[in-house]
């Protein structure tokens, strides 16, 4: 079968990111029969798993081999594969999706230019964003986000540092450590919030990758040999001073997180603090398509809802990858697929019988894959002590400059949800969108008002995903020209 072609459409399905589920839900789509686009806002396809810097040769131990089988199978699917697009809208007008993006200039010092995706049906798989807690000291320079050094290292081959403190909680800590002693840094230690046995429970439930289990541990070991030394329940506390010469407190704490008054503390001297407490699914897309979302207590985090076939509750919007639900890499290319089919099957592509038999080995391989990195992201889910421990001086949202006293003071005057503390105290408007500091709000608001995170709620989703230069978005044009309507009578 194939889709029933519509003239007031581009194409069939248009793909919000590029990365393993997007990548992976475009060569399914474009093998089913359905016009597809794919728009990011990177350079080249890989989203963060997979970043390259186009240009960068990146050195015989680097060489990302899975990355380059995707991006080859995308280039090789035939679908439209539009890179450096920053998607800043997306909106239904009666049966058609709207992405609309701005497209990176083509000469240095020139506005972008604007464009907008018409669609049959629109897949959101923007992936995950990383999870901040604020300290004293968060927001100095040398101090980067887990993620932001996995870029560093990866995409641009840059060590964040000579000599690098490496803290937060999870996988990626382990991952990021390793690199930059392959890299040719120092790691002066690794500081993890969680404990041994934490990583021995969640054992069951990793047991389902071996593979992955046994490169966790292979990193470890490369640590030890290199005398890296390793702290387990423990935290992060404190940065000062100015890079190169950084000092991080490092606190011992509790199960929930918290940091015992007379517990013990150690100190260390460093360059460049890398520090992230996992990923939170990225859904200011989803919150703008206008899906519903629940709070998913596992992880500590908002979801976009989806069921097995990776739909949404907005009529031909589908959503895979971490933005559906942190699960993994691995889990990702299927749950694009499955995704791709679904969409296959509502846009006439695929009858009833064969979508089935299409999509159920791609179901089981994404839920074996998930149970792993569903495990991941609970280990890296900090209990709230961490949260109610922060000084009432500290930065909570760096782009605005607002401390835990303007967040308490806000939620003491009335503000109990994430839109009223926006409206009240600008919290989460500036450029990064809430992305830096919307989790660690909503708990400190949770925290105060004895309310779950759940019901502190989720702001609405509104547009520009991103900033933009509203010259390029306006485009050229004649004042002149302008049409000016009659006046109104007095």
């Amino acid at each position: 079968m194939s889709a029933r072609r519509d003239d007031q459409a581009d194409c069939d399905l248009a793909i919000l990111g590029a990365g393993p589920a997007g990548a992976a839900a475009a060569v399914e789509a474009t093998a089913l029969g359905l016009r597809t686009v794919v728009v990011d806002e990177a350079a080249a396809a890989g989203g963060q798993v997979h970043a390259i810097a186009p240009g960068v040769t990146p050195l015989p131990r680097d060489v990302d081999r899975a990355g380059d089988a995707m991006r080859a199978a995308l280039a090789r699917s035939g679908a439209d594969c539009r890179t450096g697009r920053r998607v800043w809208h997306l909106e239904r007008h009666g049966d058609i999706w709207r992405v609309h993006a701005l497209a990176e200039p083509s000469e240095p010092g020139k506005g972008g230019v604007a464009e907008t995706v018409t669609a049959r049906a629109l897949l959101i798989a923007t992936g995950a964003v990383e999870r901040h807690l604020p300290f004293p000291g968060w927001a100095r320079p040398g101090v980067i986000g887990l993620a932001a050094a996995t870029r560093l290292l990866k995409a641009q081959r840059l060590l964040p540092g000579r000599e690098v403190l490496v803290a937060g909680a999870g996988p990626l800590l382990f991952l990021v450590a390793k690199t930059i002693v392959e890299a040719g840094g120092r790691v002066v230690a690794v500081i993890d919030a969680r404990r041994r046995r934490d990583w021995f429970a969640a054992l069951p439930a990793m047991a389902t990758r071996p593979d992955l289990v046994a490169r966790g541990l292979n990193w470890r070991r490369e640590l030890l040999a290199c005398r890296v030394p390793i702290l387990h329940g423990h935290r992060l506390a404190a940065v000062a001073g100015d890079a190169p010469a950084l000092h991080a407190e490092v606190v011992a704490i509790d199960r929930d997180g918290a940091a015992p008054s007379g517990g013990a503390s150690v100190a260390f001297r460093c360059d460049a603090v890398c520090v992230g407490y996992g990923l939170l699914p990225a859904t200011d897309a989803t919150r703008l398509a206008g899906a519903t979302h629940r709070f998913d207590e596992s992880c500590g985090a908002w979801r976009v809802d989806v069921d097995d076939d990776q739909r949404t509750d907005r009529p031909r919007l589908y959503a895979a990858g971490d933005g559906a639900g942190i699960a993994g890499a691995a889990a990702a290319p299927w749950a694009g697929r499955v995704a791709a089919c679904a969409a296959a099957r509502d846009l006439g592509a695929l009858d009833a019988r064969a979508h089935g038999l299409r999509a159920a080995g791609a179901k089981r391989s994404r839920d074996r894959a998930a149970r792993f990195g569903a495990a991941m992201a609970r280990l890296a889910n900090v209990g709230d002590g961490a949260h109610a421990g922060i000084a009432a001086t500290t930065l909570v949202c760096q782009c605005e400059r607002i401390d835990r006293a303007a967040i308490d003071a806000a939620v003491d005057a009335g503000c109990t949800t994430l839109n009223e503390l926006r409206s009240a105290t600008r919290c989460g408007m500036g450029p990064c969108g809430g992305r830096l500091c919307e989790d660690a709000i909503a708990r400190l608001a949770a925290l105060r008002t004895g309310r779950t995170q759940a019901g502190v709620g989720q702001p609405t989703g509104r547009p520009p995903l991103r900033p933009v230069d509203l010259d390029a978005l306006a485009g050229e044009f004649d004042y002149a020209s302008l049409p000016i309507g009659t006046p109104a009578p007095l």
